[in-house]
This record gives C-alpha cells, sequence and structure tokens, in this order.
C-alpha cells in the first residue's frame, strides 16, 4: 500500500512541531538523545549557480529557474530543445515557474551552446565542479517529499531548499531531485589546499609521538588520601535518635480508585481490516462505506494537510504530549492547518474505494506505535 510509506514520511516530518507553528525540518531528536551526529551531518546549502543558471557537477548539470520563467524560456536561453528539457524533467514546456526550482539538463552544454543574447560571463569550457555530487532520485508514484528524505536520512526542509520546492512541499511523479549532500562534505571539497613556500616533496609530516603506560598526565589524588573520612558510630537498628522518629503515615493510593477511558477515541466505527505491522503498515485500516464522517481522535491542533502524487488527502493532527494522529484515504476535509479542533469532531469523509476503509495511524514523535492500546 503506496499511502502507507507517504504516511510514514508526513508524520515523521510532522513530529518536532511546536503547537502547529512551525516545522522541525531537521528531524533532530528530543533531548533524550545525543544531536553530535546530526550536528555533524546536517545537509550544506545548495551551490551556488553561474551567471546563466546553472550549476555544473562532474556527472550532470541542473539550471535554476528564475521567478516567472517558464521551461521554454530557460531552454532558448541555454540554447537547448524545450520539449527536451521538458520531458526529461516530466513537466509541460508552458510551465511558469515560481523562481529556484531546479530543472535537470538532458545534456551537458558549454559556454558556446548558449543560444544568441545569454549570459556567459562563467564558460564552461572546462565547466568546475560544484562540489560532491549529489545523487538523483527521480519521484514514483505515490511518493512524497516526506517520504523521499526518510529515505535517504536527509531533513524535508534541506530537500525542499535544494530543490526549490513550494511551501507544501509537492511533487510530480517523474521529477528528478537532488539529494542534499551533508555539510562535512561541501565544506571539505570547497576547503582551500594549504600552501607553502617549499616544494611538496619537501613537506615533512609531524613525527608521531608515542604515550607509554604509565606515562602522560599523573593521575589525581583522590580526596580521601589528604581528608580522611569522619569517624562514625552508628547507633544500632531500632535504637539513637531514628528509633524516636514516628513512622510516616501512609499515603492513600488515589490511582488505585482513579478510572479512566481510551487516551484516544475511534475515528470511525468498524471492523479492523488491516492490523498494524511496524515497518510494512505503520496504521490500522478501519473498514466503513465511504462518505462515514471522520472524527478527531482526541483534541489538538491541525499539524498538516497534503496529498501524495495520487492527489489522496493527507491530515495529521497533533495532540498533547507529541502525540501524532494521521488520517488517510478520506476526503471532504472539512478542517484548514492550524486549527484547533476537539475530540469527536467531523474532520472529514472516508474516501471512496474496495474496500473503502480509514487509514489510522498514532505516532509517538518520530516512532510508529500500534494504535490499539490507545483505543482500548
Amino acid at each position: 500500500m503506496t499511502m502507507v510509506a507517504v504516511l510514514t514520511g508526513v508524520a515523521l516530518a510532522l513530529s518536532g512541531c511546536g503547537d502547529g507553528q512551525g516545522l522541525d525540518w531537521d528531524l533532530r531528536p528530543s533531548e533524550r538523545f545525543s544531536t553530535s551526529s546530526a550536528a555533524r551531518d546536517v545537509s550544506g546549502s545548495r551551490p551556488q549557480p553561474d551567471a546563466r543558471g546553472i550549476i555544473s557537477y562532474p556527472g550532470y548539470q541542473v539550471a535554476v529557474a528564475r521567478r516567472g520563467d517558464r521551461v521554454e524560456d530557460i531552454a532558448q536561453r541555454l540554447g537547448i530543445s524545450p520539449r527536451e528539457l521538458a520531458a526529461h524533467n516530466a513537466i509541460e514546456p508552458t510551465t511558469v515557474l515560481r523562481g529556484g526550482e531546479l530543472l535537470v539538463l538532458p545534456n551537458r552544454i558549454d559556454g558556446a551552446a548558449a543560444a544568441p543574447g545569454a549570459i556567459t560571463a562563467t564558460p564552461l569550457t572546462p565547466m568546475p565542479s560544484a562540489g560532491p555530487e549529489p545523487v538523483q532520485h527521480t519521484v514514483r508514484r505515490g511518493e512524497t517529499a516526506f517520504s523521499i528524505a526518510r529515505l535517504y536520512d536527509v531533513s524535508p526542509r534541506s530537500l525542499s531548499e535544494w530543490n526549490g520546492l513550494d511551501g507544501s512541499m509537492s511533487v510530480r511523479e517523474g521529477q528528478i531531485l537532488m539529494i542534499p549532500v551533508a555539510q562535512q562534505q561541501t565544506a571539505e571539497a570547497s576547503a582551500p589546499l594549504a600552501t607553502t613556500d617549499a616544494p611538496l616533496s619537501a613537506v615533512t609530516p609531524p613525527a608521531a609521538t608515542t604515550t607509554l603506560p604509565g606515562e602522560g598526565s599523573a593521575t589525581p589524588v583522590p580526596p580521601s588520601a589528604s581528608q580522611p573520612l569522619p569517624a562514625t558510630t552508628p547507633a544500632p537498628a531500632g535504637q539513637g535518635a531514628s528509633a524516636a522518629t514516628p513512622a510516616p503515615a501512609p499515603v492513600a493510593d488515589l490511582g488505585s480508585e482513579r478510572t479512566s477511558g481510551p487516551q484516544l477515541a475511534m475515528p470511525v466505527q468498524g471492523r479492523i481490516i488491516r492490523a498494524y505491522s511496524r515497518g510494512r503498515n505503520d496504521g490500522i485500516g478501519i473498514g466503513a462505506p465511504a462518505g462515514t464522517p471522520v472524527t478527531a481522535a482526541a483534541g489538538g491542533t491541525v499539524a498538516a494537510i497534503t496529498r501524495d502524487t495520487d492527489q489522496v488527502p493527507i491530515l495529521v493532527i497533533r495532540h498533547q504530549n507529541n502525540l501524532l494522529t494521521v488520517y488517510a484515504n478520506i476526503d471532504d476535509i472539512r478542517v484548514a492547518r492550524g486549527d484547533t479542533i476537539t475530540r469527536g469532531q467531523t474532520i472529514a469523509t472516508v474516501r471512496r474505494g474496495d474496500p473503502s476503509f480509514l487509514h489510522f495511524e498514532v505516532r509517538e514523535g518520530f516512532e510508529s506505535v500500534d494504535p490499539m492500546p490507545y483505543l482500548q
């Protein structure tokens, strides 16, 4: 089921939201975990294009769109076929671009290939490389920017910035995306070589030093060696001052008398037709006729409303304690992103299908969990 992979990426990207106001695009873990490795491997910035809007890598080139450009405008500016450029990027030649989007060139070009009047201030003969070559990913049916980012272990924000995606992170089937390169790699690629007046063969590396066992820094003296612990004579059990201290009165166990219902309410009433299976089906399928109202499992804030490449809607609600609920196979969405909703409020209806069912997920931060314990 392609929907499952889509929901995995969407919910993961939302796991760092704060009250629906902003997404934690870097997807870093909570304070319980170390973020040192994430800081080392954070994606670098996209290289700057040359004067013609081209970024060159050893194996391919990309063109960065200007605001208001059509695909055919870019092709004419670079002296290449508009139809070939559009087909290579799964887009129409007349599509108007916002600016910042990337189009992968079907063939490498140099300065001489540009159309008359094109800017050629930065020639490409030979073309210098912009740094480590990013991996290319061709978007398949059912994928989203979030699921692709998770596939390559990069943040959706970096993926969006490198490829000039719009605010809703929409992608199209057949689109070619560049996967961001880690900041450490881009820094190493751009770092200048050290210079010296001596020839390279005369440069001698510093001699390695070896520390033998027992050498090195001195072992600190423990405090007890200079200031011994004070001598004490503990009183026998049941004697002394502790014997005169009355035992504290028992505290009533109010928790044993507390009764509570399920933490989450069923979003629709129906039979479970698809069980939870981590990594294969990160939620449950609840069978229900098409048009059945879908209600919020708990009060919270609408964190995201998006679609996959098949234009199937996905809705995510953030609750207290970093809990997310995800609803898919839905239609007729009746809420908007940022809305505050209450438990049991109708948010959508079940989408028509064969069979018709609601896909429902529960996520504790990053991790999907079996929804059933929350519903029982």
